[in-house]
């Protein structure tokens, strides 16, 4: 029996008891939709990732120009978050907060309750645009390897940051992130950062994803007229 957890969701079910009554929780299978791809609807709990390094030892393949902006970022004169400006793709999966997929046949839409900001995947085979606009969030576009959703995303402007902490890039990052329903509650999500201008090579941060089918995304506003921040505090 095909299991859809967002079904299970909107209908506030428990998603592991139906899981189990349909013999996927206890074969350890992943929820398909009819189209045969796993099911990755729902809101999930991603884990805070305020430093992009910490996996690797604490040190990123930097090129000169991405160690020296590294080491000159100092968010207490400006923290463009704390601006409300838009987080950018990898510090908005990098944050405590929540994220919920909504997926179709052809199309998957990622809200990311931090910052309240969304990113809409196309799945049809489409490439990236010719002529890219530099945006915030980058251009992505989607496609299956199997059983992993690969989101491949360009054309960003380099007015962010990877990561809380600080970490650099430029507007040639390009960014692969990997989605693969491990059962019927995790997701292993796998991304991958390239970008010449600030790193010598691509590094890459892995993770697990839990679903929340009892959790909803909840309201985040940032834009309260912010005049001054220090330390934290807005003034």
């Amino acid at each position: 029996m095909t299991t859809c957890v967002s079904v299970l969701i909107v209908l506030g079910v428990s998603v592991l008891p139906a899981l189990a009554q349909s013999g996927v929780g206890e074969a350890g299978g992943v929820p398909r939709l009819p189209d045969g791809h796993p099911d990755l609807n729902g809101v999930w709990q991603i884990p805070y990732t305020p430093d992009m390094s910490r996996p690797l030892g604490g040190k990123l393949p930097y090129t000169a120009r991405g160690e020296a902006a590294f080491k000159n970022y100092d968010p207490s004169k400006f923290d463009y978050t704390a601006h409300c400006l838009p987080p950018g793709l990898t510090r908005a999966i990098n944050t405590p907060d929540p994220i919920e997929i909504t997926q179709t046949k052809d199309r998957i839409v990622i809200l990311f309750e931090g910052f309240s900001s969304f990113i809409t995947v196309h799945t049809d085979g489409r490439p990236h645009p010719a002529k890219l606009e530099p945006t915030w969030f980058g251009n992505s576009v989607g496609h299956w390897e199997g059983d992993t959703l690969v989101i491949d995303t360009t054309g960003f402007n380099d007015k962010t940051r990877l990561d809380t902490i600080g970490h650099a890039h430029s507007d040639q990052l390009h960014v692969v992130q990997r989605f693969t329903r491990k059962d019927p509650t995790h997701i292993g999500f796998e991304i991958t950062v390239e970008d010449p201008v600030m790193y010598t090579e691509p590094f890459k941060n892995a993770r697990t994803f839990t679903l929340r089918p009892d959790w909803d995304l909840m309201e985040y506003v940032c834009e309260e007229n912010n005049k001054d921040v220090s330390d934290g505090h807005v003034k």
